[in-house]
């Protein structure tokens, strides 16, 4: 049972790695920890079968003073669950993590977790001023820890803006205004917490909650709810597929 479990704990982990699916759980910075963990586990599947093996079929004494040795030391060894049952909770754990498909987290986990809080704050400090790239390079993270860091919309308008995202339509907001918005992951999605900014457009029926857009245009003022911030007049806006890696950091 427990080279059973490892191993397929040991697949569950390939499985995120080569299927390019763990950039959806961890931040890129951390993906080693996992990727290492399934070599590991790999390795000490490798060796537990070596072990039985040997245990099985050693014909020595030295063999089978080991196996007694080993049989004495878990005899005295106090577990909280029975091995049996430790083994099936980690394969069961294992099974559900190989059949489940992990998703990018979507415009209803953004309302759960306040994406209108970080039009002009966000939670990860600004590592770097970026007023001095060029307005078009900024994604969506780039713009709010520029506006985080000088928060006077009028210091922006007329720059260009190039940057992709999904659609939320924040509550309260006007008809004709939609948010484009990202994730940010810190570490895991665990902590992922949502940015965007407001997008005019004449209709939100041509885009859909969650759907994934392209947009082109330039930053200028708007008021919301009586505050005056950032907002972008579109001059294109296309309909894309969800990349392959969805979030910002």
């Amino acid at each position: 049972m427990d080279v059973l479990a490892l191993s397929a704990w040991s697949a569950m982990l390939f499985r995120y790695w080569f299927g390019g699916k763990l950039l959806l759980l961890l931040h890129p910075d951390y993906a080693w920890l996992s990727n290492t963990a399934a070599i590991a586990l790999v390795l000490l599947v490798a060796f537990t079968i070596y072990r039985i093996l040997t245990q099985l079929y050693g014909s020595t004494a030295q063999s089978r003073a080991q196996a007694n040795t080993s049989q004495n030391a878990n005899q005295g060894h106090v577990t909280l669950l029975p091995p049996s049952i430790s083994s099936a909770l980690l394969l069961g754990v294992a099974v559900f993590g190989m059949i489940y498909t992990p998703r990018a987290f979507s415009s209803q986990t953004a309302m759960q977790r306040g994406i209108s809080e970080t039009l002009t704050l966000t939670r990860a400090q600004p590592q770097r001023f970026g007023r001095a790239d060029a307005p078009e390079d900024r994604t969506v993270i780039d713009w709010i820890r520029l506006i985080n860091a000088y928060p006077e919309p009028d210091a922006y308008s007329g720059e260009a803006v190039d940057l992709t995202g999904f659609v939320f339509y924040p509550e309260g907001w006007p008809e004709n205004y939609i948010m484009v918005s990202r994730f940010v992951l810190t570490c895991c999605a665990a902590d992922a917490y949502p940015v965007g900014l407001p997008v005019r457009v004449a209709s939100r029926t041509p885009y859909p909650v969650d759907s994934w857009l392209a947009v082109k245009g330039e930053i200028f003022t708007e008021t919301f709810e009586e505050r005056r911030q950032v907002a972008i007049a579109p001059t294109e806006i296309k309909t894309i597929p969800e990349p392959k890696n969805p979030y910002e950091y």
